[in-house]
């Protein structure tokens, strides 16, 4: 059966499936959205090498400097300046060739920037702008200080954005039909870093780049907020031993820097393969996300789901993030089975929930019997 809907001034047809009337809607990208996402994902990706290769190629400086009436050649990098040798037909190549690349490379950049800059009110009109602004801001930020898929994963309701982009489908939360559902992309509230390892530079001081009304609640507490109540949470694995905090809960050493609280079962999330996906703003504007295996976080979420201890509310929504993921999985992305040796790390008893999570002709169908397409 066939069903539309509008949404904004972009018509999106919306298929019913067995599948789908169990677990949740979500909308087919049309043709044209989906020719938007992957010429902007070219352009970004252009975009993204040119930027590396002027941040690494030609940083600096590299100028002449007379000393001792000799004139050398010096490069500039970190503040310290190295000579390269004397005047010779061989250093004013370098020169040459440094300031005429980096001329090239900077004039790339900047018709590049100019090219996301016209597409981004294109992407808005057709509602491809998923994700909250101040949510791609801290991501933008903290990416580039290398920390998100180093030290810092993203788990929780953002990481559905990137299994959303996988699975070339939008979550349609405004055809969901159960309100626990609906919450699935409630990410407007709070951001859930999970840190896996030490860092250079701190959260709390990143997020105050972004917005400077930041703060942590409270002495060496896990969370911040804005004057907006917009909640960033740092968590991490507990560890074997409930008794011993093992390794350091901080990233970073500011005296009001955020402390990790341990939260169980996190260390399946940890050890799972990542996946990554250019996602897009609510102002148009693209960037990169990794997010830990959509299998794993579904069946994370089944195991929250079925904890006694869990507060009731969780737990549904819990399940319905569950289900819905499952079904993205079965129908839009085949090829991640639930029994594949790369979920090793994650326990027996854990991968068996996927039987409670897929339809019986999926849970039950054989992989061998399909060609691997």
């Amino acid at each position: 059966m066939l069903k539309t809907f509008a949404s904004g001034i972009i018509p999106f047809q919306i298929r019913s499936d067995p599948l789908r009337d169990k677990m949740s809607e979500y909308r087919d990208l049309r043709g044209e959205q989906a020719r938007q996402i992957i010429d902007l994902e070219q352009v970004f990706a252009t975009f993204m090498s040119a930027r590396a290769e002027l941040g690494q190629r030609y940083t600096g400086a590299m100028s002449w400097k007379t000393v001792g009436g000799k004139t050398y050649l010096y490069r500039k990098t970190a503040d310290i300046w190295k000579s390269l040798g004397p005047r010779t037909a061989a250093t004013e190549a370098i020169h040459e060739q440094f300031h005429e690349g980096r001329t090239r490379v900077k004039e790339r950049v900047r018709s590049l920037t100019q090219r996301l800059d016209e597409m981004a009110p294109v992407n808005r009109a057709l509602s491809l702008g998923r994700v909250p602004l101040i949510v791609a801001r801290i991501l933008r930020t903290l990416g580039g200080a290398k920390l998100i898929g180093n030290s810092v994963d993203v788990v929780g309701t953002n990481a559905l954005f990137v299994y959303e982009r996988l699975a070339g489908v939008q979550i349609a939360s405004g055809l969901l039909a159960t309100g626990d559902v609906d919450r699935l992309l409630d990410s407007r509230k709070s951001l859930k870093l999970l840190a896996r390892d030490v860092a250079a530079k701190g959260i709390i001081g990143l997020l105050k780049t972004v917005d400077k009304s930041f703060e942590p609640i409270g002495r060496g507490g896990f969370s911040a907020a804005n004057r907006d109540g917009y909640l960033v949470d740092l968590i991490r694995p507990a560890g074997k031993n409930p008794l011993v905090t093992e390794g350091r809960s901080q990233i970073g050493t500011a005296e009001d820097e955020l402390k990790a609280v341990e939260i169980e079962g996190l260390a399946w999330l940890v050890n799972s393969p990542k996946v990554s996906a250019i996602l897009i703003d609510e102002r148009g504007y693209p960037f990169e996300l990794v997010a830990p295996d959509p299998r794993a976080f579904a069946l994370h979420k089944a195991w929250l789901a079925k904890r006694s201890d869990r507060d009731a509310l969780k737990r549904g929504r819990d399940a319905a993030q569950a289900k819905l993921l499952a079904g993205l999985i079965a129908t839009r992305l085949p090829h991640l089975a639930f029994d594949d040796p790369a979920l090793g790390a994650m326990p027996l008893a854990l991968r068996r929930l996927a039987t409670d999570l897929l339809p019986d002709d999926e849970a039950g169908q054989s992989h061998d019997l399909l060609p691997n397409w």
